[in-house]
C-alpha cells in the first residue's frame, strides 16, 4: 500500500510515501547526501554500472541533472526518484523509469541502486513495488523492462521478488567496465493487460 502526495507548488512532486520510504524528485540539495552516500559504495556498486564521466561528482552536473529530472517528469518521459528513510530522510538510493513509451507500448524501461550499508533490507524491493504501483495507476504504464548482469544474483532475486519474468538474454546489451556483456531481461506486466490480451485470444 502506498500513499501518493501531489503538491502543484512543491519542487518535489510527487511524493511517494511506502511504510518505509518516502519516493521523490531530487533537488540541489540532496547535493551532499548524494555524493556521501555515493562514494561510500563506489566498490559496491561500479561493479554493475556503466563507467562514469570524470566529473560525474560535481556540482554543476547534480545541478544538471536536478532540472532534467523535473523537466521530464512533467513531460511525462522519465520518472527519475531519489529513495529516503521516512524515519530519518537519510537518502539510500535512487530508481528510474525512462524510455517511457505511450499508445500501443504503455512502457518503460527500469534501472536502481542502493547505498551498500542499505542493502539486504527489503528497502529496494519497497520502493520497486511503490513505483510500479504508481506508473500502473497513475501513468498507465502496464509494461516495465528491466536487465541485469548474469552474476548479479541479488538483483536478479528483487526483480523476481516484485513479479519481474525472465525473458531472455540480450547479448551484449551494456557496457560495463569497457566490456560490452550480455544481460538478463526481465519485464513486468500488470494484470490489466494480461487480462486485455486474454479476452482479445478468447483465453
Amino acid at each position: 500500500m502506498i500513499t501518493i502526495l501531489i503538491n502543484l507548488f512543491s519542487k518535489t512532486k510527487p511524493i511517494l510515501l511506502s511504510e518505509r520510504l518516502i519516493l521523490r524528485l531530487p533537488v540541489i540539495s540532496d547535493y551532499e547526501k548524494w555524493v556521501v552516500l555515493r562514494k561510500k559504495s563506489e566498490d559496491f556498486l561500479n561493479k554493475w554500472e556503466p563507467e562514469k564521466d570524470y566529473n560525474y561528482y560535481s556540482k554543476n552536473l547534480f545541478n544538471k541533472r536536478v532540472k532534467w529530472a523535473k523537466k521530464n517528469f512533467d513531460s511525462k518521459i522519465v520518472l527519475h526518484f531519489f529513495i529516503f528513510l521516512r524515519s530519518n530522510h537519510q537518502l539510500v538510493g535512487g530508481i528510474t523509469l525512462d524510455n517511457i513509451r505511450y499508445g500501443p507500448f504503455q512502457s518503460a524501461t527500469l534501472g536502481y541502486w542502493l547505498g551498500e550499508e542499505f542493502s539486504k533490507k527489503g528497502i529496494m524491493t519497497e520502493g520497486l513495488n511503490s513505483i510500479i504501483i504508481y506508473a500502473n495507476k497513475s501513468m498507465g504504464i502496464s509494461r516495465i523492462e528491466a536487465a541485469t548482469l548474469p552474476n548479479n544474483i541479488a538483483s536478479r532475486r528483487l526483480l523476481e521478488k516484485c513479479n519481474f519474468k525472465y525473458e531472455g538474454v540480450g547479448q551484449y546489451y551494456l557496457q560495463i567496465k569497457g566490456k560490452w556483456q550480455h544481460h538478463i531481461l526481465y519485464a513486468n506486466i500488470s494484470e490489466s493487460r494480461k487480462s486485455i490480451s486474454k479476452k482479445s485470444i478468447g483465453f
